[in-house]
């Protein structure tokens, strides 16, 4: 039966129903146009401001000859001109690309070689590192700049703000559907080369009405952006923010002051960061003279924190704090733990499935397992991605029997909350034992002095894989691995307890804080061969 039938001949609402990500801004600045949508240092930009001029940076796109489906990328850290743009791509019914400003010119090159790339919009001193210009002007890239740091017109290059003044400031009419691409965002590569997870329309909006209502937001909230734009965590928690009439603080990278300098002048009531972020705060020697009481909410993400870190946190920043999880493929987030929880059930509890999307556990076979079980971590619900883009063969496998597939090993608990165990491939084999390398990096996490901890399996001709740890500890601190390894011994059983602990000077990361174990075991893959095991 056709649509048609099954209405009686009446046709949907078309454009009058639609969904798209420029109407959040539209809808929001009608509401609240004088109100501060970001701030950037002292600088206050209202939500009228921030919708006329993405309006001018759409039609002066149209006027450029862009089409509805080019691609644009932004290679751009954080910034107000970065917040304008992102919004004025949407209303032209383009595909954003956003480049990680921390990848090499190389990596730069192959996504914008890879989603054939043809314009984008650049920071001013990232144009004036001399490889990734040879890689931008190899490519003929059209750049226009944000110019941050004056060297624009030097580097000759044409300036934001100077090429949109004098453009129309009314919304371009554009006839975008839900379901048409609107973003690819590639992975952070921490396994291989990077992956572009494609969204549309629909995926990012019903993320951002989800975390509304999940979170508790509202015109009076405020949040710290450190988390840059460019990843999918920055960019919908900026969404999310601006639905409701809130703000946010942004910052281009994290300082601990900084941070706390935002916190008491813009009046957030929310902080979003890592454990290591935490950490730094906590023991900044001025955080004592920062008034905090106005937090009502501190949310940590992508890695657990430590006992003695989160009871510092609750007791001298909020008393609640939240653990949300998602991924690039699932725009976020898609569970989220609850504050009166997190002492109760520590560890890598990853709290209930949100609103937006399904959750369940499944074994290698498609069968979806009772509680308890443990397999591997599967979602349905819009937020999911349309795939990858221009590699059908991952896309089928990321969607094997209908599920969407994390590649992360969990339960189900009683209570209905997720348990993360181990990533697929982080799960170590040795010795005929399954070793989850999250379990010792929760144990060295707890040894003081110990600031950040990662654990891989390096091949080991006696135990097929040897459980290998690797640690930076925190400033002014010095440890022995010996000490570590016994403190390890006190928790762990004798299969789990790390057979190697070295002290790095620091971790191999991502830009957005994670850790890129594939460095590790790449690195010291032939320990135990050299050593003679």
């Amino acid at each position: 039966m056709t649509n048609l039938t099954a209405t009686g001949g009446v046709t949907g609402p078309g454009d009058i129903g639609r969904v798209a990500i420029g109407d959040i801004l539209r809808r929001a600045a009608k509401r609240f146009a004088d109100r501060i949508a970001v701030t950037d240092g002292d600088r206050k930009v209202s939500y009228a401001e921030i919708e006329r001029d993405a309006n001018r940076f759409a039609n002066y796109l149209i006027s450029r000859g862009l089409k509805p489906g080019d691609k644009i990328s932004t290679i751009c850290n954080n910034s107000v001109e970065m917040v304008k743009a992102l919004f004025g791509i949407h209303r032209a019914g383009l595909i954003w690309v956003p480049v990680n400003t921390m990848l090499g010119a190389a990596d730069m090159a192959y996504i914008l070689d890879h989603a054939e790339v043809r314009f984008a919009l650049i920071d001013d001193m990232l144009y004036a590192q001399p490889e990734r210009r040879a890689a931008l002007d190899e490519r003929k890239i059209d750049l226009i700049a944000v110019d941050l740091t004056g060297k624009a017109s030097s580097l000759g290059l044409d300036q934001f703000n100077a090429l949109i003044d004098g453009h129309s400031d009314i919304e371009p009419e554009i006839t975008i559907n839900d379901r048409d691409l609107a973003m690819i965002i590639y992975t952070s590569g921490t396994t291989s080369r990077p992956k572009g997870a494609m969204h549309c329309h629909l995926a990012v909006v019903m993320a951002v009405m989800s975390n509304c209502v999940e979170m508790g937001l509202s015109r009076n909230d405020g949040i710290t952006g450190q988390f840059p734009l460019f990843h999918c965590a920055g960019h919908v928690l900026l969404l999310s923010f601006l639905a409701v009439g809130g703000r946010m603080s942004l910052m281009r990278g994290f300082d601990p002051i900084a941070c706390l300098d935002a916190i008491k002048r813009d009046r957030l009531t929310i902080f979003v960061g890592l454990g290591l972020m935490y950490q730094a705060i906590l023991d900044h020697p001025r955080r004592g003279a920062y008034d905090l009481s106005g937090l009502r909410t501190c949310i940590y993400t992508m890695a657990p924190m430590s006992r003695p870190l989160l009871e510092r946190g609750i007791t001298e920043m909020c008393p609640n704090f939240v653990l949300t999880s998602g991924q690039t493929e699932m725009y976020p987030a898609t569970t989220m733990s609850q504050p009166d929880r997190q002492l109760l059930r520590f560890g890598n509890y990853w709290g209930e499935s949100l609103m937006v999307n399904d959750t369940a556990i499944m074994d290698d076979d498609g069968r979806l397992l009772p509680r308890g079980e443990i397999g591997e971590l599967v979602h349905r619900g819009p937020n999911v991605m349309m795939g990858y883009y221009k590699d059908p063969a991952a896309t089928e496998a990321a969607r094997k029997h209908g599920w969407h597939h994390t590649g992360d090993l969990a339960l189900i608990d009683a209570h209905g909350e997720v348990l993360f165990l181990d990533r697929k491939k982080d799960m170590i084999k040795s010795g005929g034992e399954n070793v989850a390398s999250v379990k010792i990096e929760e144990t060295l996490l707890a040894f003081p002095g110990v600031l950040n901890a990662a654990v891989v399996g390096l091949p080991h001709p006696e135990w097929g894989e040897a459980v290998s740890a690797f640690v930076t500890l925190k400033p002014g601190v010095s440890a022995d691995p010996t000490d570590i390894i016994a403190h390890c011994r006190k928790s762990l059983g004798g299969f789990q307890v790390p057979k190697l602990v070295t002290i790095l000077d620091a971790m191999p990361m991502t830009a957005t804080g994670k850790l890129r174990k594939v460095e590790l075991r790449q690195q010291f893959s032939e320990h135990f061969a050299k050593a003679g095991a």
